[in-house]
């Protein structure tokens, strides 16, 4: 990925596309899942890293096949663990994986894509 992303709204889209594998969000999911039942305890704060990203890097790895967004923007994609555990309970995840999947076709070159571009395409 060489386009950079200037606000966590328009790096959102490419986050969830990111995230098209089933197996590869429900380790996300469990692993945030694991975060929050963890914090509250200060003495696993130190095991709350290797709960999130052990399952969410064994799903990219694994399943989805490709480099997690965490490398390169790591607050906004762990802003977006969060945003994407909330969808997946209230059920809007599916909405969210159609536009990002027009938005960021599988394939494309990430820095050939223009995001207002793609935004009018959604």
């Amino acid at each position: 990925m060489s386009k950079r992303f200037e606000s966590y709204e328009e790096f959102w889209p490419y986050y969830v596309s990111e995230h098209q594998d089933k197996t590869c969000r429900r380790l996300h999911f469990i692993g945030t899942s694991l975060v929050l039942a963890m914090a509250p305890n200060p003495l696993l704060w130190p095991a709350l890293p290797v709960a999130g990203y052990g399952f969410a890097w064994a799903g990219h790895f694994m399943f989805e096949k490709n480099k997690p967004a965490t490398f390169q923007y790591p607050l906004w994609s762990l802003r977006a663990d969060f945003r994407m555990w909330k969808k997946t309970i209230t059920g809007e995840m599916p909405e969210e994986l159609e536009r990002a999947a027009v938005m960021f076709p599988k394939g494309a070159p990430v820095d050939e894509l223009d995001a207002k571009d793609a935004e009018a395409a959604a």
